[in-house]
């Protein structure tokens, strides 16, 4: 770690406790060495964790309980005790105490998030049914946490390290797909992508390119008005403010061939195409971000995966690429602040060159 960069807290919220959350948490804290990157904070249950940890037959791991995130060993697995009742726990099963406890440690985790005693947060899989409560009126942590932390708007960013697609629509039919996606949508969505490129990614010129909605795209009107209508005239005023924005691309030639690496960002109109290919090429390594917050948050790419939960399957690859991805935009962020904050000295001597 280079001396402009910091080893930041990491809140990590313990999500369903029926589901893979804790092996991967697990499993991703184990190797020591991971702890020269971040400080972990688990916002959850230490007789949870012990459960799972004896369920993984791990003989060589153990939590550090503290009572609170400023206190936390940075050389350690720390963990906070968000309750301290008995739980049932039901491997494989959506439960009511699973989806309350999800929401507690989210409180919990968002709140000292919001205090500043943790600077990011890695989001492990919640059931979105068990969760909702008059608390939790969301499709999803994204909009728990815009609404917490007070964003008009954001985008569900998917990472790997070959491809960056966000979603321009997001948890809604497909039948009102074409309906949303309005040229002032556009517009927001690619100057959230835009910036979150520079600040978050470190790329001074990013490209972006935007699919179309129809097959084809739209075929020049032929299969439908949205690219000439909506999408082109989006991408003419993007391109009039500065900004390289290039499309609208037919979704299967732009991925079934290595277009889509001439790019740093991709806008996918709907979520089933962007998910589809990105899923394809990084189903083990994805992360979903959420850029446009003012805080940091990553999640792996995947769910609860009740299925595998309890028996020792799940690949912990994605939440830690979660870690990792979460202490890159930190630093990244920490660096563009400082780069915004001073302007450009320039000695007399560069001047008279």
């Amino acid at each position: 770690m280079s001396e402009t960069e910091k080893r930041p807290v990491i809140g990590i919220t313990q999500g369903d406790i029926n589901s893979i959350g804790y092996e991967i948490i697990i499993k991703s804290l184990s190797d020591s060495r991971i702890f020269e990157l971040f400080t972990p904070i688990v916002y959850g249950s230490s007789k949870v964790a012990s459960y799972h940890r004896k369920m993984l037959n791990v003989s060589d791991f153990n939590f550090n309980l503290v009572k609170k995130a400023d206190i936390a060993n940075p050389k350690r697995a720390n963990i906070i005790n968000i309750h301290e009742h008995e739980v049932k726990i039901e491997m494989g099963k959506s439960t009511q105490i699973a989806g309350e406890l999800a929401l507690l440690s989210l409180e919990n985790a968002t709140d000292d998030l919001a205090k500043g005693l943790i600077d990011v947060l890695v989001t492990a899989p919640i059931n979105k049914q068990n969760i909702q409560s008059k608390k939790f009126h969301f499709p999803g942590h994204t909009e728990y946490l815009a609404n917490k932390f007070g964003a008009k708007d954001h985008l569900m960013l998917m990472v790997s390290n070959k491809v960056r697609i966000g979603m321009v629509t997001g948890h809604i039919p497909l039948s009102e797909v074409s309906r949303q996606v309005t040229e002032e949508l556009l517009l927001r969505k690619i100057r959230i992508m835009h910036q979150s490129l520079i600040q978050d990614f470190a790329i001074s010129s990013p490209r972006i390119a935007l699919l179309g909605i129809n097959p084809h795209a739209g075929d020049n009107g032929l299969l439908g008005p949205e690219e000439n209508e909506v999408i082109r005239p989006a991408i003419e005023k993007a391109q009039n403010a500065g900004m390289l924005v290039f499309g609208p691309f037919p979704a299967d030639g732009l991925f079934g061939s290595s277009n889509y690496t001439q790019f740093d960002g991709i806008l996918a109109m709907y979520h089933d195409q962007g998910m589809l290919p990105f899923k394809t090429l990084a189903f083990d390594t994805g992360v979903n971000y959420t850029a446009g917050l003012p805080i940091v948050r990553t999640s792996p790419a995947h769910g609860t995966a009740y299925e595998i939960s309890g028996k020792d399957m799940a690949s912990p690859d994605s939440f830690r690429a979660a870690l990792y991805l979460a202490c890159d935009i930190y630093n990244n962020r920490l660096q563009y602040a400082e780069m915004t904050a001073k302007p450009l000295q320039i000695s007399k001597q560069e001047i008279e060159k």
